[in-house]
């Protein structure tokens, strides 16, 4: 799906997405990442959702966001809740859905000027 950028270049937005790839900024990226509206585009680790440790979760919440939104691939699934603990200890707010999903409503998020990151899968 094509989305229509905003003229807010120093902003990372997707601008479009599909099955296996995402854009941010009309550069194509296919791997797992986190990605908040500054900053660069963060390499995350995880290659299948099974994959997920306590290690992830603690490097999102080192990056202090005030709300993840999960991406969990093709299909909503959700973390284990024990999982979630360095989130939970640090007040940072988790919201799961799919990968397409989590694109478009980052999008709308990071616009607002919400201090947002987007935890994305891309299983291979």
């Amino acid at each position: 799906m094509k989305l229509q950028p905003d003229t807010q270049p120093h902003l990372n937005t997707v601008t479009s997405y599909g099955g296996n790839h995402i854009e941010i900024n009309a550069i194509r990226y296919d791997e797992s990442m986190l990605l908040m509206p500054q900053g660069p585009v963060i390499p995350w680790p995880v290659a299948q959702f099974s994959d997920l440790n306590i290690d992830h979760f603690t490097q999102i919440a080192q990056l202090k966001p005030a709300l993840v939104i999960f991406g969990s691939g093709a299909k909503i699934r959700f973390p284990r809740p024990e999982l979630l603990q360095p989130l939970i200890a640090a007040k940072i707010g988790l919201e799961t859905m799919d990968l397409q999903a989590a694109c478009r409503t980052y999008n709308i998020l990071m616009a607002e000027g919400r201090n947002v990151l987007a935890a994305l899968i891309f299983e291979k």
